[in-house]
């Protein structure tokens, strides 16, 4: 097993759970400006990108294509609301064994980035709470691509630019906790290494082809020495 130089973490249901400050959000957003409160969970699935839900949503919701202004309108109102409900959610934890697999992996000289289908700002804010920013340098967002294996791809080539030379693909583990984010690593060439804290248990990740999965991130990390 080849050991990790770059490990890239998705942000809901495998660091953090923010209580459905998301769903409320997007919730807020829709019914605000075309007033009618939005169900994404009817409209897409866990792990497709901010960008999608959103399209997803407006057609299910209103029956058409959003326009252009439309859609920027919709982003901006979320993301204003999420950080008032991250801020007060009172479901919001940083998941069991986060900070200290973050805090062992940089000690050991491995650099750790974000690979979210959230936008770069929404995911900010879900890592801001729980005091998480500050264990990553950089990372691939909904913003970046609505397709997750081209924003984790922009991640790869993010730390490539930092280290002066293209990192591995097969140095690359790629932890989430969905199917979609296992196709994306494996499309990407990464390893997956999935975390069974959200919704998809152990037996589903397995079946989607995941090379690691584990209970949770208390779990002994796959390449890395306890």
């Amino acid at each position: 097993m080849i050991a990790p130089s770059l490990v890239l973490f998705d942000v809901d249901g495998t660091l953090i759970t923010s209580g459905g400050a998301g769903a409320r959000s997007w919730r807020y957003a829709f019914d605000q400006l075309h007033g009618i409160p939005a169900d994404i969970d009817s409209h897409s699935e866990a792990g497709e990108t901010d960008p999608v839900v959103a399209r997803k949503t407006f057609e299910g919701a209103i029956g058409r294509e959003p326009t252009e202004r439309e859609l920027a309108a919709i982003f901006a109102l979320y993301l204003r609301q999420l950080s008032q409900e991250v801020a007060t959610s009172q479901g919001y934890r940083v998941l069991d064994g986060a900070v200290a697999l973050l805090t062992r992996l940089s000690d050991a000289g491995i650099m750790l980035g974000i690979v979210s289908g959230a936008m770069e700002g929404a995911a900010r804010v879900k890592l801001g709470r729980g005091d998480l920013n500050r264990f990553f340098l950089f990372g691939g967002y909904g913003t970046d691509s609505s397709d997750r294996t081209k924003l984790t791809l922009a991640a790869m080539e993010r730390a490539s630019m930092l280290h002066h030379h293209v990192v591995e693909p097969t140095s690359v583990y790629v932890v989430g906790d969905t199917p979609l984010d296992v196709a994306a690593a494996k499309a990407a060439g990464a390893v997956s290494v999935s975390v069974a804290s959200g919704k998809y248990p152990v037996e589903a990740l397995s079946a989607a082809g995941a090379n690691h999965v584990l209970p949770s991130l208390v779990s002994p990390f796959p390449g890395v020495g306890a």
